[in-house]
Order: structure tokens, then sequence, then C-alpha cells
């Protein structure tokens, strides 16, 4: 487990077995204890246990933050893809192509949990001998949250970014059919007193793993988030999840969907035709009842990663202050009326990490449902919340 996870799990303590929020009813679970129940999953599944204990940390990042559509509740997924023989338990990383600063990663088909984060050391090994790195990776799966790799440059002063694509969900703009992921981005600041920025946003107008929650919930989504299989607009979670799209970022073009679209098609080169991997409507499926056409097992999804020292841009701690200064600078902004304050960039997720870490991470319902699922398809116990 990365030291800074630990740290944070020696305060969380259990509580009692639920809770009920805006009329939903939520388990609270310890955050030590799920997960060590995720890191013996992967185990039980083949995976080694340094790369499960990995893995578990990566979907540990996003269920501390309240990003929770990235954490516990995607685990049935590995799951299932490991189970079916997608996911190779025991890749072989190989660098196909380099050249100074910059490489090619082909991550052999294996966890994308573990991919990423090797890929990851890799861009910040460049940047320690060159300033910089960038690694673009081949046959890899879904890499948990952006978040995670911009994040864990912090320790090191580096600034650092993340990019993915993912299985199609989202139309192009004026398109009324899925062609893209949600091809998320992901960068991070250092600040010297003030905390991080860190800024982590999907192409898309929401996350797919947000429909997936609201699906759950038995909730409408908002306006502007999904098109059914027709191409019309709907704010019903399964119309989308069965047959429709979600929409880019701002939605339409009046409301800038044109510039969700254009960023969404940058994730992809940078992450897939860069490295080799399937770009747009060719990425590989999540469902597990679709087969997968041979061209697509070949060469799954890809990610891209960068990574800067800014000592070579200037003096660290100069650049770590003005970050503080300009951090300062915002949250110091008049907000509008009825808004209590203006937020820096990851303050949400950072609120949530305080508390979360301390009181445990609740889970819905229907995510303790599929975590008892995979506790009974790998022989793993499932803690008691």
């Amino acid at each position: 487990m990365l030291p800074w996870l630990r740290t944070l799990f020696r305060f969380s303590h259990p509580f009692r077995p639920a809770l009920r929020t805006n009329g939903m009813e939520y388990h609270l679970f310890p955050a030590d204890t799920l997960w060590q129940f995720t890191a013996d999953v992967f185990q039980a599944l083949g995976i080694p246990a340094a790369d499960a204990a990995l893995a578990a940390d990566v979907l540990a990042y996003s269920d501390l933050r309240g990003i929770d559509s990235h954490g516990v509740a995607r685990l049935i997924t590995y799951v299932d893809l490991l189970q079916l023989g997608r996911i190779n338990p025991h890749p072989h990383l190989k660098i196909i192509r380099e050249r100074g600063a910059v490489a090619t990663v082909d991550g052999d088909g294996g966890l994308g949990l573990v991919i990423g984060p090797k890929a990851h050391d890799l861009a910040m090994e460049r940047a320690a001998e060159h300033g910089a790195g960038m690694v673009s990776v081949s046959h890899s799966n879904h890499f948990g949250a952006a978040g995670y790799y911009a994040v864990r440059s912090l320790p090191r002063d580096l600034v650092s970014w993340a990019m993915t694509n993912s299985s199609k969900a989202v139309a192009p703009l004026w398109g009324g059919v899925r062609m893209l992921g949600t091809n998320p981005i992901a960068i991070a600041f250092p600040g010297k007193e003030e905390p991080p920025i860190v800024i982590d946003l999907a192409t898309s107008a929401v996350a797919y793993g947000k429909i997936e929650i609201a699906r759950r919930k038995h909730e409408p989504v908002p306006e502007g988030w999904c098109l059914d299989r027709h191409g019309n607009p709907t704010t019903d979670p399964d119309e989308m999840i069965n047959g429709g799209a979600l929409l880019p970022l701002g939605s339409d073009r009046t409301h800038g969907g044109h510039k969700g679209y254009s960023l969404a098609a940058m994730v992809d080169i940078l992450c897939c035709v860069l490295s080799g991997a399937n770009w747009g409507p060719f990425a590989p499926p999540f469902a597990v009842h679709q087969e997968i056409p041979e061209r697509e097992v070949g060469k799954g999804i890809g990610h891209f990663f960068g990574v800067m020292d800014p000592a070579g841009f200037r003096d660290p701690d100069d650049f770590k202050r003005e970050i503080d200064q300009w951090i300062r600078t915002f949250r110091a902004t008049p907000p509008q009326p009825g808004q209590e304050r203006v937020l820096i960039p990851g303050d949400p997720e950072r609120e949530a990490y305080e508390l979360r870490a301390k009181s445990g991470i609740p889970l819905i319902e229907g995510v303790v449902r599929d975590l008892k699922t995979v506790s009974k398809r790998t022989g793993v116990l499932l803690p008691l919340p």
C-alpha cells in the first residue's frame, strides 16, 4: 500500500451497518478492510501480491475522494474480465519504441490498474533524467481515476498529467451514436503551504460511472447528459445504458459541446493513435456478454502520461510559492449570490478524502450486492460494514 494511503487508513474505524441519506441506504466500510478485501480478490484471481496491492491502491484513491464511480463499484467488472480470460494476470510490460524522454509501452493485456502505475513510473524516471517524460501505452484496459496518477507525482514535486481512452460511450458533436470513450484528463500542481491544485475531468458531459450509480439508485440524470438509442435526449439512465450515448462535455454547440468533443479527440489520438491502441469506436467494450473482434483483443485501450520537473523552468520553491499565491487569490474571489465560496480544483475530493479516511467508505446497497457476488465467486470473505 502506498505510504500516503497507509497514513489515512490508520484513522479509519468501523461504523454502524447502514445510514440513510436522501432516501438512500448506505453501508459504511472501514477504508483499510475494504482495501484488504480488494487486494485479496485480485490475488484470488491470479494477480501477484504486489500488483494486487497496487490495484487496490488505485481503487482506494477514488473511494477515499468520493469518486464512487471509479472505486470498488468497478470491482465486479474487473472480476468478470479476469474470469473470462480477457485480462492477463501476469503481463510482461515492454518498451516497444523509445527516443530520449519519450516511449511507447505495450501492456500485454494486463490489468490497467497495474499497467497504468508502472507506465507512469517510467514517465517519472524519464522526467528525472531529461526534465520531462512522456509515455503512451497500448494493450491495456481501464486504469482507474486519472487523478490518481497526477497526485502520485506530487511528493516528488513533479507536475504530472494522465489521459486514457475507454470503451465507446459518447456521441461526437451532432452525432447520435457512441463513437468515443469518456476520455478523461487529469493534471496536478504542487503547492508549498497550500494543498495542491488537482484537475480531473471527463471530456464527456459526465463520467459513465455516474450513469451506473444513478441506475443503481433508480434516479433520473440531469438533462444534457444522455441520448437514448434513437439519438434523442433522455434523463433515464437505462435508456442511455441500453444502446444510448453520453454527450460530450458542453452537450451541444450552444453550450460548448465542440470543446468537449475536441478534447476527447485529443485524448484518443495521444493515447491510441500514438501508441497503436484501439481508438474511438474500436476500443474494447466493457460489457462482458459482447464478443470482442480479434483486432480489439490485440490492441486494448491506451493511456498517455506526461511528467515534467518545474525545476527546468524556474526555481521549484518559487514555483510552489506562486502556486500558493494563485490559490489564495482565487479563494478570495467574491462568490456569486447564493454561493458560499469559490472552489479550487480538487477541493471537493480533498474534503471527501478528509472525511472518509476517518469515517469510512459509504457504499450504496447495489454496490454492496455486487461485492457480495464478488465474494461468492472468489471465495474472499467480504468484511462486515
